[in-house]
């Protein structure tokens, strides 16, 4: 492999060198969530109407909010965990069946994201691998075998403050949902919505005592596997621990 394909990355996602995207060829673009299996099993999530937390500023989140590794042995609520979910995912409106409106801004407002769940520790939900469904805002079990926790383990390269917090958050992209209309500079615009979703984790955080720490660290093709995604059309960008702060 090129030592420079960082470089290559850059330069041959510049506007120059970009083909026609095919939303501009008239192509049909993909459903607004990957398709699941309506068989599953399911978890209805609380309302974010019925959810209180606590009031604070927007600059004291900003100034309070730090990277934390150590967290206290106290599970999140099912509440908490809905508003986390809303908060970095949420989906406020659809229109037409050809956007979604969320809390976070992304390119076009493609929101090429998928969430998924490594649950440890909350309230009334077996631990195992989840995945958000923000549309219909409702969990699904993607992987309830106890063997799963050492196998995401690894898959996050060893990390020992993945197993002493209460879920980890784990965001793959659709890729052909930003693609659609942005080309091969659309993979410039999923690392950046990354970013988004994740500061309003670490920002909404604050509001429920829980700290977070993002990971960029992890075996792309193992956890790929474990959720179930091919590592092409679909795989994972970003990870983030969530827990209780350790005070």
């Amino acid at each position: 492999m090129s030592k420079g394909i960082g470089k290559e990355f850059m330069e041959k996602t510049k506007y120059q060198y970009l083909e026609e995207p095919d939303r501009d060829k008239g192509l049909p673009q993909p459903p607004l969530e990957v398709e699941y299996n309506p068989e599953g099993i399911f978890i209805e999530l609380p309302s974010i109407e019925d959810i209180e937390v606590k009031d604070i500023s927007l600059k004291q989140a900003i100034e309070s909010r730090k990277t934390t590794r150590k967290y206290k042995d106290i599970p999140l609520t099912i509440e908490e965990l809905s508003y986390l979910l809303w908060c970095t995912q949420g989906v406020k409106r659809v229109i037409l069946n050809a956007a979604t409106l969320r809390n976070v801004p992304s390119a076009g407002a493609r929101h090429a994201f998928e969430t998924y769940l490594y649950i440890r520790k909350v309230d009334g939900i077996k631990p195992g691998l989840y995945r958000y469904l923000a549309i219909e805002h409702k969990l699904m079990a993607v992987n309830l075998d106890p063997e799963v926790s050492e196998k995401f383990t690894i898959s996050c390269r060893n990390q020992k403050f993945i197993n002493n917090n209460a879920v980890t958050f784990v965001w793959s992209t659709s890729v052909y949902r930003m693609k659609w209309r942005y080309g091969e500079r659309g993979y410039r615009y999923i690392h950046l919505d990354a970013g988004h979703v994740c500061q309003n984790l670490y920002l909404s955080a604050e509001a429920i005592e829980c700290g977070v720490c993002a990971m960029a660290a992890f075996d792309d093709d193992k956890i790929n596997e474990l959720l179930g995604l091919d590592g092409e059309n679909n795989f994972v960008v970003y990870l983030a621990s969530v827990g209780k702060k350790n005070k």
